[in-house]
C-alpha cells in the first residue's frame, strides 16, 4: 500500500534497507500533517463499534510503576471483567513527556506536575514518603535521627529521566521544607526496584509509604524519619480536552476515579 502511494505521489516516503525501514523527511512530514486526521478516523471507527452496545478500543496511558501499584492494579481485574473489549496499554515512564506528541490518551502524575491546560481527575488518596531499610542494614548501621544524617548512609537513588538530575529526597518539619542529596552504590529509575533493593539490604530507600506498608507489617523492612516525610496529593489522571471522548475512555475514567 505504501509503494502504491509512493507511485501515485511520485515521492519516496520510506527509506528501505535489508534490515531497516524508516520514514524519509517527506514521509515524516506527511505523518505530521495527516496524523491528527488518522487519529480522528480511528476515534470515529471506535464510536461505530460502540454502537454494538459495548465500549471497545485501546487506551494508551503513560504512568509510573508506583502509580500502577497504588491506583490501577487493585482495579484492573474487575475492570477487564466488566469491559472485556477494552485493551489498556500502560507505558512506564518517569519522564514528563508530551502525551499528545507521543500519541497517549492520558497520563498519570502528581497534580502539581500537570500542565494547567490539561483536565486532571484524581484517582488516588493522599500518601506520604517513607525512608526504609532492611533489618540487616540497621544491624550494621544506626538509625538516622534527622535527614541530615542520611549523607553518612548508603542510600538508593532514583533518576527520573535520562538527562535529568538524581532526585533529591524531600523532607518537611514544622512547615520547613528542604531536600537532601544522598549518596549510595545504586541508581535506579523505578520505585519498585528501589523497594526490592531495600529488601535485599543494599541501602536505605525513599519510597511511597503504601508500597512498603506490607513489608513494614511483616518485619522485612523498618522505617525511620517518618515525622520528617512529606505528604503528597493523590495521583491524577490527566488528558487534553476532547469533545468527542470515546466510550471506552469515558468508562475507564469512571472506573478509576477516586471516591472517598
Amino acid at each position: 500500500m505504501i509503494k502504491d502511494l509512493e507511485e501515485q505521489l511520485g515521492l519516496r516516503l520510506l527509506a528501505r534497507t535489508t534490515r531497516n525501514v524508516s520514514p524519509t523527511k517527506i514521509g515524516e512530514q506527511l505523518v505530521t500533517s495527516v496524523g491528527f486526521h488518522l487519529n480522528q478516523i480511528n476515534l470515529e471507527l471506535e464510536k461505530l463499534n460502540e454502537l454494538r452496545g459495548k465500549p471497545v478500543g485501546t487506551i494508551r496511558i503513560t504512568c509510573t510503576d508506583d502509580s500502577i501499584e497504588m491506583c490501577l492494579r487493585p482495579l484492573l481485574k474487575d475492570f477487564f471483567i466488566q469491559y472485556p473489549d477494552i485493551i489498556l496499554e500502560l507505558h512506564i515512564n518517569y519522564e514528563f513527556i508530551n502525551i499528545i506528541e507521543h500519541k497517549f490518551d492520558a497520563g498519570i502524575r502528581l497534580v502539581n506536575s500537570i500542565d494547567k491546560d490539561m483536565i486532571a481527575v484524581r484517582i488516588g488518596t493522599n500518601w506520604r514518603m517513607a525512608v526504609v531499610g532492611s533489618p540487616d542494614y540497621f544491624q550494621q548501621n544506626s538509625f538516622p535521627t534527622t535527614p541530615y544524617e542520611l549523607i553518612h548512609h548508603k542510600c538508593i537513588n532514583i533518576r527520573h529521566n535520562n538527562s535529568g538530575n538524581i532526585y533529591a529526597w524531600e523532607f518537611r518539619k514544622h512547615n520547613e521544607k528542604f531536600t537532601v542529596k544522598v549518596n549510595g552504590p545504586l541508581i535506579l529509575n523505578s520505585s519498585l526496584q528501589m523497594l526490592n533493593s531495600a529488601l535485599d539490604g543494599i541501602g536505605l530507600a525513599f519510597i511511597p509509604q503504601p508500597l512498603v506498608a506490607p513489608y513494614l507489617h511483616n518485619g522485612q523492612l523498618q522505617e525511620t524519619l517518618n515525622d520528617w516525610c512529606p505528604v503528597f496529593q493523590g495521583f491524577h489522571l490527566y488528558y487534553p480536552n476532547r469533545r468527542n471522548m470515546s466510550l471506552a475512555f469515558s468508562n475507564f475514567i469512571q472506573a478509576i476515579r477516586y471516591r472517598d
